[in-house]
């Protein structure tokens, strides 16, 4: 298949595009950078240099929801790095008259708002504040540019974990100094995915064509904060515990905070694993385990 890619060359990127050119795919990636195309990929800076119609679109753009410290100003970039790209494609195919087969839409967790300690799956009903709203318009904005007629699917990712990027390296910091730590009262439940499950549900979803719809993208196992400080001390020689307070976490990042990481959702992967995917990092100690290296 030739398709389109945004986002292409962020962390989620970085890993997906090397697993579809094994896969045979012809890609073209929208990037602000200036990349050199090669035989397989073709790097574009806008939707105007793209050439051939695309059999599907995978659009993972947007600024990081942690990348920095929120104010009305990036909290605007959040917002309009996914809204604006989604119906830019929208656009894009409506004026070429084509549509694409399949559409893949990242999303996250977020939709669902702060909640306890109940499993919520893909039934669940949208949450309240900043994260939830965003989510909720993304998906919207996917729904009305992908049209009718493409199998649209909506991936609520989870957190996605790694070694050198995303949110581990920020998790695993103070550990690797020694320092185990959770944040507030660490009964807060995390989900999380790790980043080759991620990209294997992406070619999952792009291959079996009776798929479409939510599909949450996080690992069966989501742990709560202090067991997720538990399976980092099998992988990290820790002297200390010192935990984290929320009102710490508030002034040192403000409304990410109460966001992020003060609460959570134990979310779950249900129509995923109904569909025959095997996640290949199902537990946190096997994920952390792949990632240290241990």
């Amino acid at each position: 298949m030739h398709i389109l890619i945004t986002g292409g060359t962020g962390f989620i990127g970085q890993a997906l595009v090397p697993a579809l050119l094994h896969d045979g795919h012809r890609l073209t990636i929208l990037t602000r950078q200036s990349l050199a195309s090669t035989e397989t990929i073709t790097y574009v800076r806008s939707l105007d240099e793209v050439k051939a119609p695309a059999d599907a679109v995978i659009n993972l753009a947007g600024a990081s929801l942690a990348g920095r410290r929120w104010n009305s100003r990036y909290k605007k970039e959040i917002v309009d790095s996914r809204l604006q790209t989604t119906r830019a494609l929208g656009d894009f195919f409506k004026d070429h008259e084509s549509a694409p087969a399949i559409w893949l839409n990242a999303s996250a967790v977020g939709y669902y708002g702060p909640r306890d300690a109940e499993p919520v799956d893909e039934q669940g009903a949208a949450g309240e504040g900043f994260s939830a709203e965003l989510c909720r318009d993304w998906e919207a904005a996917a729904r009305e540019a992908a049209g009718e007629t493409t199998r649209l699917c909506i991936l609520r990712l989870g957190v996605v974990l790694d070694r050198n990027d995303g949110a581990y390296p920020q998790i695993a910091a103070p550990f690797r100094m020694g320092v185990a730590n959770w944040i507030g009262d660490g009964h807060q439940y995390l989900s999380w995915v790790h980043r080759s499950d991620v990209v294997a549900a992406m070619r999952h979803l792009l291959e079996d064509a009776d798929l479409a719809g939510v599909f949450n993208v996080t690992a069966p196992d989501p742990v709560t904060s202090r067991e997720l400080c538990d399976a980092m001390k099998k992988v990290h020689r820790t002297w200390l515990t010192v935990p984290m307070p929320a009102p710490l976490m508030r002034l040192l990042v403000g409304e990410v905070a109460d966001e992020l990481l003060i609460t959570g959702q134990r979310v779950v992967p249900v129509r995923l694993s109904d569909s025959g995917f095997d996640f290949r990092y199902a537990t946190i100690d096997a994920a952390l385990t792949a990632i240290e290296g241990r």
